[in-house]
């Protein structure tokens, strides 16, 4: 995978979507505007975490390469080279998944 050129600023992460699931548990084939938006991806970049009053920065609890959950409508979605990015602060995150 090529370096990505975005840096996120303070507590943000970038997260690279999951790919949105086009077949129902039933087996029905969704068309591509019902099907949902992701709400699954994978850290491709961190920030450096949030700044502290104390001037100090406070250590993120994710990191790039792990899989998480993020809420439906958290974030910012941004495209780049045709790959679908979320941008979003690391407390929009609900859970990440362990392998």
């Amino acid at each position: 995978m090529a370096r990505l050129k975005i840096n996120p600023l303070d507590d943000r992460v970038v997260v690279e979507q999951a790919a949105a699931e086009e077949v129902t548990a039933g087996g029905i084939v969704l068309p591509g505007n019902a099907q949902e938006k992701p709400t699954r991806g994978t850290i491709v970049a961190t920030g450096p975490g949030k700044m502290l009053d104390s001037g100090n920065r406070a250590k993120l609890c994710v990191s790039v390469g792990d899989e998480v959950f993020y809420g439906k409508y958290a974030g910012t979605e941004v495209e780049i080279s045709g790959t679908k990015y979320t941008v979003l602060r690391e407390s929009d995150i609900l859970a990440v998944i362990e392998k």
